[in-house]
């Protein structure tokens, strides 16, 4: 016999410190190792009147729960399915000692002290059954409960395997060193109903809790994931279990008041069912439940009275597979073949509805009108008082004995000198201490009949695999339940929640998903804008900047597009700018083109007929060399304008500029020169003159050499320090990118005008002294007139020019060019092509001498 503590020890003992109990009794079955098992077979139970004086008596159990009971024959099936397989445990016969706690802390202990101690009346630290040994223990359901249990089976360090425990506290190794579990943590679950939520995009959900560690546990640690995920709590309500506190009333007018339509309930379904009778008496319609595992899947819910106010529901449950051969077990039972089982009389009573005949005697009156059990009913005819798809203790009661069988099977066949004890030893099946097999449960690793992996962490967790449950009207008008995804912890990252959202029905019976925010979704274009004093999830849609767009749903912040792209009309996407500049294509571009064309033609013409009336004396008077020279300028002038339209490359920014400013130096330059020898000319006739000597075309080629040499100078020191180049200029106009020359040095570009008009200005000066000398046909008029429009164009051209920009920059100054080019041509040329084409009775040599004989030496 096996004793953790001397016989004599223990009755040396005084009676005052011993805490005897009653006879306990459960179901029963020898083998060379036993596995306990603590269930609730009962739902409901009764509390005895306690007066201290007296020993307490047992809580009495009441009304077979049908479901439970056959979590309980899933491990007696598991168990002769061992002893059956021919490869498991040979010559081992697994027994085993099942204990029904009623839903009870303190049945759940006794029943443990029950089964450790191995008698009826329990004694600490005692083994008293000689032939078998004590292996491992199977549950609790309940997480209260089965920490009641580890606490104790922790001090002898007996394997604990709960079917259906699923509290976080569990997984510390500290203070449950031999705790396992077949069912995921709820750590995991709270992670599968937040996925849950934002996979539909609820981001304003309400959460109602059971007041009790896996209801509030569960409940932060549901909080916790929704808030990570980016999701608002509305508000947070313990559902009360207290008959003195329900809480049904205020709950529910907590979310008649809240605009939430999702509402997560980790609760039990005991606990929550009060609130549920409320939520239909009140008729709150159009919310999404969210079902913790607790209460997902519960039968008590078929009542069609839940249907209109909870079809829809959505929620987890635990993972369900069906064992081959369980049917058949479980509708096979009889009351005749399992003489050991202390339940099975009672399922049979509730089954069909009868009592035993040795009961006869204490039924009442009324009593006497349900009939007598003749142990002759259809058994067939059980097996539709259990449930197979969605049931969430069978297969985790399956496992469980066989994670069990499997540590036993793996000690017993390991051999010396490679065991996993001190120098290589092992252990014999027939003579282990529990915290040698429990060293073997935590490393199991196997494949069920299902082909489902069994195995756990290192926290003693196995994989967590959930099923998504949704709820269904069924023709009978009752509630039903149909797998639409499922959660696995094993899946990759962002694949561990598989939803079928075709399969879903949603309140109303609509296939649409309903909406729980608090603020309406922001547009693409736009940003959201928290409210202060209210959670992140209530928020204002601001429209993005100009030049900013937001290209997603409730997007936080807008972005800019890239430097050659523009938000469209929405804001939503970044397009291409458009790109402009002064092209030939477009009308103003191709006006002006032609312009400079036809003025060029025109200057040209006049320089031929110039050529061909050279020997006249009108063309003769004027100097006709510094004539041609002029009109050559002025074609020049004509046509650089043209270098400014089209697109700006690199070679037309650095030459244009140049163009122009040496065009018109040359062009100004000559328009001086020739006013200079007007001057001189007509100041040479007089007496003693000085003035003679400068007579000569020598002067004229001199003033237009050194004045256009010095705007070459100025224009080559610019390109060779700060020389122009192209660019894109995208902050003139929004939504369009200006290509345009960039004069690299402004300074230059102003000394370059500025000489120019130094050049202007000085003609017009030496012009407009020079205007009254005498003569029929005086050239000094002309040029002042022409200087006078030059220097007017080009005076209104600055503030013209700085007040505009991109392409009408560029077509004012090309403005500027023709006009003030075309004054000189217009004002100098054409009156002697006026009297060369239409009155050359006027071009004789006779009229031009009558008039002003110094006229010649021009």
């Amino acid at each position: 016999m096996y004793c953790l503590m001397p016989v004599a020890v223990f009755q040396m003992l005084k009676p005052g410190c011993q805490l005897p109990g009653s006879e306990l009794t459960g179901y029963l079955r020898a083998g060379d190792v036993l596995i306990g098992g603590i269930f609730q077979a009962h739902s409901d139970k009764v509390y005895p009147e306690t007066s201290f004086r007296m020993k307490p008596s047992l809580i009495i159990c009441q009304m077979l729960n049908f479901q439970r009971y056959q979590w309980l024959q899933s491990m007696v099936f598991a168990i002769e399915e061992i002893n059956k397989d021919p490869d498991l445990l040979p010559n081992i016969t697994l027994g085993f000692w099942i204990y029904d706690s009623c839903i009870e802390q303190r049945r759940s202990l006794e029943g443990t002290l029950w089964i450790v101690s191995g008698r009826g009346v329990p004694i600490l630290n005692y083994w008293c059954q000689s032939k078998q040994i004590l292996a491992a223990f199977v549950g609790e359901s309940g997480s209260t409960r089965s920490i009641v249990m580890a606490r104790l089976l922790g001090l002898y360090r007996y394997t604990q395997v709960s079917y259906l425990s699923t509290s976080p506290v569990l997984s510390d190794r500290i203070q449950f060193p031999s705790f396992l579990r077949t069912v995921p943590s709820d750590d995991f679950q709270s992670q599968a109903l937040a996925q849950l939520v934002i996979h539909f995009g609820w981001t304003w959900v309400g959460l109602l809790a059971q007041d009790n560690d896996y209801g509030q546990q569960g409940m932060q640690l549901v909080r916790q994931e929704i808030v990570k995920a980016g999701a608002c709590v509305a508000f947070s309500e313990t559902v009360s279990t207290t008959p003195s506190n329900m809480n049904a009333v205020r709950i529910v007018q907590v979310i008649k008041n809240s605009t939430v339509n999702a509402i997560i309930v980790f609760s039990s379904i005991t606990a929550f069912v009060p609130v549920m009778d409320e939520v239909v008496r009140q008729n709150v319609i159009g919310k999404i439940w969210i079902a913790s595992e607790g209460w997902s899947i519960a039968f008590m819910l078929h009542q069609d009275q839940y249907l209109e106010v909870f079809a829809g529901t959505i929620g987890v449950a635990i993972h369900n597979r069906e064992m081959p051969g369980l049917k058949k077990f479980l509708g096979s039972l009889h009351p005749s073949k399992l003489p050991g089982d202390i339940f099975i009389r009672k399922f049979w009573e509730e089954a069909f509805s009868c009592k035993w005949p040795e009961q006869e005697v204490n039924l009442t009156w009324w009593d006497n009108r349900m009939k007598l059990c003749s142990g002759i009913e259809e058994p067939g005819s059980l097996q539709n008082l259990y449930r197979f798809d969605f049931d969430w203790g069978t297969y985790n009661v399956y496992n469980a004995v066989y994670t069990i069988a499997q540590a036993l099977n793996d000690l017993s066949s390991c051999q010396h000198g490679r065991g996993p004890f001190l120098n290589g030893t092992c252990t014999k099946i027939n003579d282990f201490k529990p915290w040698q097999l429990f060293h073997y449960v935590k490393h199991v690793h196997f494949q069920n009949k299902m082909g489902e992996e069994v195995y756990f962490d290192r926290n003693g967790e196995p994989p967590a695999l959930y099923d998504i449950v949704n709820w269904h009207s069924s023709p009978e008008g009752t509630i039903k339940h149909e797998k639409v995804g499922g959660y696995s912890s094993l899946a990759p990252p962002g694949q561990t929640l598989m939803i079928n959202s075709s399969a879903i029905l949603w309140p109303g019976a609509t296939r649409k998903i309903p909406i729980s925010v608090c603020s309406p979704s922001c547009s693409p274009g736009y940003r959201k804008v928290t409210v202060e004093g209210k959670p992140i999830c209530c928020f204002q849609c601001t429209l993005c900047p100009p030049g900013e767009i937001s290209n997603q749903p409730d997007s936080t912040q807008c972005w800019k597009c890239p430097s050659d792209q523009w938000p469209n009309s929405r804001q939503d996407e970044c397009v291409p700018m458009t790109i402009e500049f002064l092209s030939y294509e477009e009308p103003l571009g191709a006006a002006l083109g032609a312009t400079s064309i036809l003025f060029s033609l025109i200057t040209v013409s006049s320089l031929g007929l110039f050529i061909y009336y050279r020997n006249t004396s009108i063309v003769k008077a004027n100097n006709c060399n510094l004539s041609y020279l002029l009109l050559l300028a002025l074609t020049l002038c004509f046509l650089c304008s043209l270098v400014f339209i089209g697109y700006p490359s690199l070679e037309k920014c650095l030459i244009r500029q140049t163009a122009f400013g040496i065009s018109f130096s040359f062009c100004v330059s000559c328009v001086l020169a020739k006013t200079i020898m007007v001057v001189i000319a007509f100041n040479a006739n007089k007496p003693n003159s000085d003035f003679r000597r400068w007579l000569g075309a020598q002067l004229s080629y001199v003033v237009i050499s050194v004045c256009t040499l010095i705007q070459v100078l100025v224009c080559l020191s610019w390109l060779f320090s700060f020389p122009p180049f192209s660019e894109y200029n995208t902050r003139i106009q929004p939504g369009k990118i200006i290509v345009e020359c960039n004069e690299g040095s402004l300074i230059a570009f102003w000394c370059m005008l500025g000489y120019l008009g130094l050049l202007a200005m000085m003609s017009f000066i030496v012009a407009f002294l020079a205007r009254n000398l005498p003569d029929s046909f005086n050239e000094a008029k002309f040029i002042t007139f022409s200087m006078l429009a030059f220097l007017s164009v080009w005076l209104s051209f600055i503030p013209a020019y700085l007040s505009t920009q991109g392409k009408y920059m560029v077509a004012m100054e090309i403005f500027a060019i023709l006009s003030s080019s075309f004054a000189l041509l217009s004002c100098i040329f054409f009156p002697k092509c006026y009297i060369i084409l239409l009155r050359p009775d006027l071009n004789t040599k006779e009229y031009l001498m009558g008039r002003g004989k110094a006229l010649r030496h021009m």
